[in-house]
């Protein structure tokens, strides 16, 4: 964070420092105040103790090495993200300590709806409650006039408020939708007028792909200076690329996107139950080859039933385990490129600021 003044860096400094306590996280959190450029810039950085516990930035164990339980306590999940934000080896940047605050919400708000959503697969999915959303073939599915943003993105992701119907997604439009709600929350509760101009976004045209990225994420890190593989904040949505360009042509399966649960995890958006670890994952894309197959038509098609039996079979060969793993465990190649890539991408994602007086989020005109 980066203050003209002085006394402003103490203050927030003093308002982090209070923060840390009640969080419980003193042994793992330093607090500093350093000068840049005639400015103060506040830090918070892992101590010795976090930094023995995530050795190579690998905060995939962290969660089970401090024993908490983020399923049942939100204050030990809010410990795990700060922990995590505190190790990045690259920084992330906030410009108050409302934004700092606001973003773990959000990374909160996106574990808790990763958990909580399920969906039926189908990459040319246009099944949602017509109750909440109209569909335009130019401008996406649009909320209907009255109907509370929050509640319609609930109520078509989670079987529990939807009376158990599972709607049909693309992995890539399911991990928007839970990183949208994850924002509209935070929005709806800190930031009414935006919630209202995404409310009004979302009326007129939706923001898919790239327009979605635009207007929410940047990314940190990149091909020219990576994140670290084992290096993962609960709340971060995620893509894994699928590196054999054969079963890469089949619709639906270029690569999966998830987000991030903490301790280990990543959501399983078909099976909330049963969530991925890094190694599963890294085990279902690379049996995605396995699986394709001509239908009738001549179409490439993915049996998804070869695939689980394929994974079945190499968890029982550790040693196929481990070649599988470390041949996945690599940076993916770039766009169009099938060579010696992985699965595992090299930036991650972070969503824009969102409180109010220093909001970037990009919504179009539509949002007036």
């Amino acid at each position: 964070m980066l203050f003209q003044q002085e006394h402003q860096a103490k203050h927030a400094a003093s308002e982090i420092t209070e923060w840390r306590q009640a969080l419980g996280a003193q042994a793992y959190l330093n607090i500093s105040i350093a000068s840049y450029s005639g400015q103060s810039v506040v830090r918070v950085t892992a101590t010795d103790a976090l930094k023995y516990l995530t050795p190579g930035y690998n905060t995939l164990g962290l969660n089970r090495q401090l024993g908490l339980n983020t399923l049942t306590s939100s204050e030990e999940l809010d410990l795990e993200i700060v922990l995590c934000l505190s190790r990045a080896p690259i920084a992330y940047c906030f410009p108050s300590v409302d934004e700092l605050k606001a973003a773990v919400r959000v990374r909160h708000f996106a574990v808790d709806a990763a958990r909580r959503t399920e969906l039926a697969f189908n990459p040319d999915g246009y099944e949602r409650p017509q109750e909440c959303w109209t569909y335009d073939e130019n401008s996406g599915f649009l909320l209907r006039p009255g109907v509370d943003m929050v509640e319609a993105l609930i109520k078509t992701t989670q079987p529990e408020v939807s009376g158990q119907q599972l709607y049909t997604f693309s992995c890539g439009r399911a991990a928007e939708y839970i990183m949208l709600l994850a924002i509209a929350q935070e929005l709806k509760g800190h930031n009414p007028s935006m919630y209202q101009s995404l409310t009004n976004q979302w009326q007129k045209r939706a923001l898919l792909a790239d327009d979605f990225n635009d207007a929410f994420i940047y990314e940190v890190g990149g091909l020219d200076r990576p994140m670290p593989m084992t290096f993962y904040v609960p709340g971060c949505r995620l893509w894994f690329r699928n590196p054999d360009s054969h079963s890469a042509d089949v619709e639906g399966f270029e690569g999966s996107w998830v987000v991030y649960h903490g301790g280990g995890e990543f959501c399983n958006l078909w099976e909330r139950a049963k969530p991925f670890t890094l190694s599963d994952k890294c085990l279902e894309i690379y049996h995605w080859r396995d699986g394709v197959f001509f239908d009738d038509s001549g179409e490439l098609r993915m049996n998804e039933d070869i695939v689980r039996e394929k994974v079945l079979q190499t968890k029982n060969s550790p040693l196929e385990s481990q070649r599988i793993v470390e041949r996945m465990m690599r940076y993916r190649d770039v766009r169009g490129v099938y060579a010696e890539g992985g699965c595992i991408d090299a930036s991650r994602d972070v969503v824009r600021w969102v409180c109010p007086g220093s909001s970037d989020l990009a919504l179009g005109e539509s949002a007036q």
